[in-house]
């Protein structure tokens, strides 16, 4: 390919390359993969100069965009991923872990398929129903790779689905299928997934949605200042509802109307009962702030003075990034002062093998913890974590799961929706209102936003994602509680009668979230009364 075709492009978006970055584009006999990646890396990054650094940087996030490409680019860019040095991870997990992507395809590793309800074999303790706690959502199945067909019955139902919502609105009258649109037609409503997305030379939103039947262009006028702030917050990928008017060439709206999660009363227990949540732990690292965690144990099992609602905490959550893992990022080796994948798991049981046993511990995976980054994410692997599941009082789920605690004659009990969080820097970096809140350190606005939308990454390109039949990132069911980690930043909020809980971190201020502005909170843990919803933040830092 002519290096000349590749700058011309680049200097259209506004874009530079080095000499490095050009040269090995330019090996790539395939332009139209080159402007996907340089678009995604764009995106991702806001940088204006691309250089081959840029990619070790962002090593995470330049896999995840390759993975994001349809499969037949991705065979074309095998080469160029090479190059970059993207097409394995740096560092073994130890001598006898499976390497976390394949190195001579670029891609995560087949697993062996678990049978959802195989945790008989796997956690003896384990039920789908337990005394006062039921996992709702087990975990996805993991089995062969995708193919493109399932990328399209993934969306497809996806699409079918949302659609299902947003019937359900009464601002969406007469609802009409895009091919049905016909001229002039005046007070109709469309249901549709955002194809495209641009701003026009007259500073309006244009997009492109679809449905079933085809696509339509909708212009939101910019002189209808509050319809046009709900465009700006409308995500590639995402199924709205639009009212207004039109032809089958443009649709002209009066109204945007989002999926939308909406509680009509808080539940209360009848029983005084607490339920904590805490996530990124990382232990391994040399940064794990062990002490305090040890003071927190010692808090549960009443050892602290003057705390006497300690015997009423029943549950606590722990959501994602239980370990550090090895080789989750460039030379992560020199960060670790548990060097071994296996050895982590089986130390960070033994301390929480020493709380006690008539607390429920529930534990889904993050992106640190030795799955797939795929998302939805399997169980954690026994094969590493089978001290987890060796303890009477553990309960594994998947990533993101669904949980209900509380339960009991007369009372339906809470319904928790338990999420990492991956996804969150991507809406933090591409939202406008977002990106004014720098919602990376207010994690609550973005999981908001993502309730408002009810996916978890309506967007293809803020994930990883595993394309199942029924999209499992999609909030189906308004939860009572949405809790997430991943930010390392504490914040509780209510939306819409959802109790809204980000969790803090067990590890200090490392040279990545420095970089990246990240300002963590340590140790600090949200314990929610099931009986006054009154939410109190204990701190052990």
């Amino acid at each position: 390919m002519e290096p000349k075709e590749i700058l011309k492009f680049c200097l259209g978006k506004g874009l530079l390359l080095d000499e490095e970055t050009l040269n090995l584009f330019s090996e790539v006999n395939d332009f139209d993969s080159v402007k996907l990646v340089i678009e995604k890396i764009k995106i991702y990054t806001q940088e204006k100069i691309i250089t081959k650094n840029i990619f070790n940087e962002n090593k995470e996030q330049a896999n995840q965009l390759f993975f994001s490409l349809p499969k037949e680019n991705q065979k074309r860019l095998e080469r160029l991923k090479v190059k970059l040095g993207l097409s394995i991870e740096i560092s073994k997990q130890s001598k006898d872990i499976t390497i976390p992507v394949h190195s001579d395809t670029g891609e995560p590793p087949v697993q062996k398929e678990h049978e959802p309800p195989n945790f008989k074999e796997i956690k003896k303790t384990q039920k789908e129903d337990s005394e006062n706690l039921r996992i709702v959502s087990i975990g996805p199945a993991v089995g062969k790779g995708p193919e493109v067909k399932d990328f399209v019955n993934h969306f497809r139902n996806r699409f079918s689905d949302m659609r299902n919502i947003l019937q359900e609105h009464s601002e969406l009258k007469n609802l009409v299928s895009i091919n049905k649109i016909s001229e002039n037609r005046q007070g109709i409503s469309i249901i549709g997934m955002v194809y495209d997305k641009r701003i026009t030379k007259n500073k309006n939103i244009l997009l492109v949605v679809e449905d079933l039947t085809g696509k339509i262009s909708v212009l939101v006028n910019q002189n209808k200042p509050e319809i046009y702030e709900k465009a700006k917050e409308i995500s590639l990928d995402s199924v709205i509802g639009f009212s207004g008017s039109g032809s089958r060439e443009i649709f002209f709206v009066n109204d945007i109307v989002f999926p939308d999660s909406v509680l009509f009363e808080r539940k209360k227990s009848p029983i005084e009962e607490y339920a904590l949540f805490i996530g990124d732990l990382h232990f391994g690292s040399q940064k794990f702030l062990e002490k305090n965690f040890l003071k927190f144990i010692d808090y549960l099992n009443g050892k602290v003075p003057d705390t006497p609602e300690v015997e009423k905490i029943k549950y606590l959550f722990i959501v994602g990034d239980l370990i550090t893992g090895v080789g989750s990022y460039p030379n992560q080796e020199r960060d670790l002062v548990v060097t071994d994948i296996e050895e982590q798991f089986v130390k960070v049981a033994e301390l929480l093998g020493k709380i006690r046993k008539d607390i429920k511990i529930i534990i889904s995976p993050g992106n640190h913890d030795g799955v797939r980054l795929m998302e939805p994410q399997p169980f954690l692997d026994e094969k590493y974590a089978w001290a987890l599941y060796d303890l009477e009082n553990v309960f594994i789920t998947g990533n993101p799961s669904q949980i209900n605690v509380a339960a009991r004659k007369g009372f339906s009990g809470f319904d928790i929706l338990t999420y990492h969080g991956f996804s969150f820097p991507y809406y933090a970096n591409n939202v406008p209102e977002l990106m004014k809140k720098k919602a990376m350190n207010s994690p609550e606005e973005i999981m908001k936003y993502l309730l408002k939308n009810r996916h978890l990454a309506p967007a293809h390109s803020s994930v990883q994602y595993f394309p199942l039949e029924k999209d499992a990132l999609m909030i189906r069911k308004v939860p009572d509680i949405f809790v997430s980690g991943h930010t390392h930043k504490s914040g509780i909020s209510y939306y819409n009668n959802i109790l809204v809980v980000s969790v803090s971190c067990w590890e200090e201020m490392t040279p990545y979230q420095e970089k990246f502005g990240n300002k963590p909170d340590h140790c600090k843990v949200p314990a929610l009364n099931l009986k006054t919803r009154e939410v109190k933040i204990l701190d052990f830092e």
